[in-house]
């Protein structure tokens, strides 16, 4: 969906599971982020092997895929999470008080990102409180249909927690089973860079492969509320990674 008025926002987000606000930042802070991220996956990369680089990379390249908790570990970045935009619109989501409890990078280098198969973050994370997550997808760069834009199931937050499946060789893919996808219709949202996408963590979405000459970076940051844990996780957490911002 398009970016939609401030007032409009929290009742967009109850009703599709998903909204969208745009300039949260500036083009400015965006290229700062973005130039603090390469410096980072290019001292990471030479470090990892195995499943580690195997998650952090495109498939036979150096050509970085994502790299998890830059807020924890990225000072330009836990400041980015702290902007007050950007928490003031997380808070009239979930409640007032929240934290960090996990950050991703995804780089989608161009013409070779790769797509993102459909999942829940709820099925990921587990919570105790389904209400008291939310992401916020902040597009580094513009996300557009070419390059890799989020896709999502409109209303699907409101409806069950589908069993993930993942291939053998890569488990940190837990996806909904195509057959449970087939009835289903995403929705592209494309977000300007400096944007910001919110979705709930119900909500099934999935990301398009970059087939443009362009890179699509974003950085997604799950909140929480201070009272939400991640009680039966399906991926490996760590609770000690976990930022008070309010």
């Amino acid at each position: 969906m398009s970016a939609v008025p401030k007032h409009d926002f929290p009742s967009i987000y109850r009703e599709l599971g998903h909204a969208t606000i745009e300039g949260v930042f500036t083009t400015s802070q965006m290229d700062e982020a973005v130039a603090d991220a390469m410096r980072w996956v290019s001292e990471l990369i030479p470090t990892l092997s195995g499943a580690d680089r195997a998650k952090a990379v495109e498939a036979g390249s150096d050509t970085p895929r994502w790299i998890d908790h830059p807020v924890l570990k990225r000072p330009h970045f836990r400041i980015l999470a702290a902007h007050p935009p950007l928490v003031a619109a997380v808070e009239s989501l979930i409640g007032r008080g929240v934290d960090v409890y996990f950050s991703q990078i995804f780089f989608k280098p161009p013409e070779r990102g790769s797509p993102k198969p459909a999942h829940q973050d709820n099925f990921y994370a587990g919570p105790n409180n389904p209400e008291g997550l939310v992401t916020a997808w902040i597009a580094l760069d513009e996300a557009s249909l070419a390059n890799g834009c989020l896709y999502f199931v409109d209303g699907s937050h409101r409806g069950p927690i589908y069993c993930h499946v993942a291939p053998p060789d890569q488990p940190f893919h837990l996806q909904v089973p195509a057959a449970d996808l087939a009835p289903l219709r995403f929705s592209p949202t494309p977000v300007g860079k400096g944007g910001v996408s919110f979705h709930h963590g119900g909500t099934i979405h999935r990301s398009s492969a970059n087939t443009s000459p362009h890179w699509r970076r974003a950085l997604a940051i799950t909140y929480v509320t201070k009272d939400t844990y991640f009680g039966d996780p399906k991926l490996n957490y760590d609770s000690g990674a976990r930022v008070a911002i309010t």
